[in-house]
């Protein structure tokens, strides 16, 4: 008899790495003859049923389900075998799959074992399918198995898109491209390009590759090179150019190490920056090494309906002896509860983050304008996870700290007011409630539109230059500011769209914001 685990790229959503998925498993001695859970088990021994005949045959493969019911079957693989990979490295597919394999001792844990395995080369996303077969070893080694391993790699190895989305600090709708080679190497890279347009002028090209492992390294490797020009002369006098290197050096299911070595110009072509913007003008280097800590439960990304969600985000500046010295600190916190009638159910959460200069006589200095927090912006705060941006109603680098920007010399006094810089917080704290629910229209139902009703709140406050003197928990809880409103929301395919009337109900002299409608949207 031999076991084949089945399954394509369109199967069921992938485990996390080396762990087992949580679904739920039929008991042996009620097989499931397929698709379901992606287990097939397929009679070869035709032989056998040539000579005992169709009922005696039957009964034997009962007994082996009994047995395999009843307690563990020990077993051993005695090798691996792997077919139909043209292009992709043999070494590759052992890596990811060989010592789980082995591992098993019993049938049960075989099967297992083999169930994850299938998730784990579907992951690499360079095969259309992937069968694995479990198949009596040879005579001479009683209680062994032989695991055949037959791939189909991808008949489209790219691939390309392009679109217009309004992404999280970003002012105006930018265009995006992007092209993506496969197995380029044979060894499951990626390689990519894109290319990002605004039409306030603000454009990112990123070339990259990704290798799943390298060699003896168990986990995957990334690396990518960017070209990024910002404007925020609207909200803060300056125009922001970088060149860097990005390296992921650890990446697992719940932890990400990277490092960050990039050159970063910050310009002032209007001549009109606030002091604060003129001090920090001119150029940087930026080397910095970031960690995160994820995880979550949710049982989806753009609508939860229960579980739960963490995320920390660590980031140290300065490596380099005359790069940016600064410490930033990030946490949010989310968690979902169904409650029981249309499909409702409530979500909440909070997020905190700090951001200080390393040095001597740290209070006293200036943290970088483009690393500290922001409030305001388009961005639904139900999916933003791990970003403090979301606030409801107010617009992009609406909300905070601000200083009057330099005075027209020769003009009037309504000619040269010349509005505001935002500067940002060292200290940023943010919350929202959001109740979501189904819409009575079957039409809207069925295609996920559903309604919601939020309240969020959020605040700001400098640190840095000597302000922490000034600083008070009473005063800076006092002066949150909040909105609250209701929608409508859309999901799509790449991202979900809201229509929301948003009410401001508590705002401060010179932030943006104002009630209205206000359209929200969000990228998985």
């Amino acid at each position: 008899m031999a076991i084949a685990a089945d399954s394509t790229a369109e199967q069921a959503p992938n485990p996390a790495p080396h762990e087992p998925s949580d679904e739920p498993r039929k008991a042996p001695d009620q097989p499931d003859r397929g698709e379901d859970n992606g287990v097939d088990f397929d009679e070869e021994e035709d032989d056998a049923e040539e000579l005992d005949g169709p009922a005696a045959y039957k009964e034997k493969v009962k007994a082996v389900f009994r047995r395999l019911h009843a307690e563990p079957v020990g077993i051993r693989v005695h090798d691996v075998i792997i077919r139909g990979n043209f292009k992709t490295r043999g070494s590759l597919i052992e890596a990811e799959v060989a010592d789980l394999l082995r591992s098993a001792g019993t049938v049960q844990g075989l099967v297992r074992a083999s169930s994850h395995a299938n998730a784990l080369l579907r992951r690499l996303d360079v095969f259309d399918s992937v069968s694995i077969t479990l198949g009596a070893g040879p005579p001479e080694f009683p209680g062994t198995a032989i695991v055949t391993i037959q791939v189909v790699e991808a008949a489209r190895p790219y691939n390309r898109g392009i679109f217009f989305f309004p992404k999280k600090e970003v002012i105006s709708w930018p265009v995006e491209g992007w092209f993506m080679l496969k197995n380029l190497f044979g060894y499951g890279d990626m390689w990519n390009v894109s290319g990002e347009y605004g039409w306030d002028q603000s454009s990112k090209i990123d070339i990259g590759v990704y290798l799943p492992r390298l060699k003896s390294i168990p986990t995957p490797l990334t690396a990518r090179a960017s070209i990024l020009s910002e404007d925020w002369l609207k909200f803060s006098s300056y125009k922001q150019r970088l060149l860097g290197l990005k390296f992921g050096l650890l990446s697992t299911w719940h932890h990400n190490l990277s490092y960050d070595l990039a050159w970063r110009t910050l310009t002032d072509p209007s001549q009109m920056a606030s002091e604060s913007i003129r001090r920090q003008l001119g150029h940087n280097l930026l080397s910095a090494l970031s960690y995160a800590y994820k995880i979550d439960k949710r049982d989806s990304e753009f609508r939860p309906t229960k579980g739960y969600a963490f995320v920390s985000t660590s980031q140290v500046g300065g490596l380099w002896k005359n790069g940016l010295r600064f410490f930033r600190q990030e946490f949010d916190g989310r968690g979902a509860v169904p409650l029981g009638f249309c499909n409702a159910a409530l979500n909440v959460g909070i997020s905190a983050g700090v951001i200080l200069p390393l040095s001597r006589g740290f209070m006293e200095l200036s943290s970088p304008v483009p690393d500290r927090f922001y409030l305001g912006g388009l961005s639904s705060p139900v999916c933003s996870l791990g970003v403090i941006s979301s606030l409801l109603g107010f617009k992009t680098r609406g909300v905070g700290p601000s200083e009057p920007r330099r005075s027209v010399p020769g003009e009037s006094d309504a000619a040269a007011s010349t509005g505001r810089d935002y500067l940002g917080g060292d200290l940023a704290v943010s919350a929202f409630a959001d109740l979501s629910f189904d819409l009575p229209l079957k039409l809207f139902r069925d295609n996920g539109i559903h309604g919601h009703a939020f309240l969020c709140a959020g605040n700001l406050a400098k640190l840095s230059e000597g302000e922490f003197k000034n600083f008070s928990f009473p005063e800076f809880r006092r002066t949150f500011r909040s909105s609250a409103g209701v929608g409508i929301v859309f999901p799509t395919s790449l991202f979900r769209i809201e229509l929301n009337y948003c009410h401001i109900l508590k705002k401060h002299e010179h932030d943006h914001g104002k009630s209205g409608i206000q359209f929200s949207f969000s990228l998985e």
